[in-house]
């Protein structure tokens, strides 16, 4: 399956490298658009499957993933994003 593949990125890292601070809690809403902005750049430009999904899991965690069709070319990708959404869901008790 698609999501064992994934090689583990550092939430933390990626918090830093898109929003400029360590604690999410603490970005101010123009700094969170402008990161939320650029994460969709890259998720654009990347051609690493991985890094698309890692993108786009993230992306999804910040209520601003584009829809499935848009953020991936295969259906095994879309389906291994829905069942990411499925296990978050399922996480949060909805």
């Amino acid at each position: 399956m698609f999501l064992h593949q994934i090689t583990l990125m550092d939430f933390d890292d990626q918090i830093r490298r898109y929003f400029g601070i360590e604690n999410l809690a603490a970005v101010p809403p123009e700094a969170l658009n402008a990161g939320i902005e650029h994460m969709k750049v890259d998720l654009g430009l990347a051609k690493d499957r991985r890094e698309r999904f890692a993108l786009w899991a993230l992306l999804h965690a910040l209520g601003s993933a584009p829809d499935l069709d848009v953020a991936f070319e295969t259906e095994a990708d879309r389906e291994a994003a829905r069942n990411f959404m499925d296990l978050i869901q399922g996480a949060g008790g909805e």
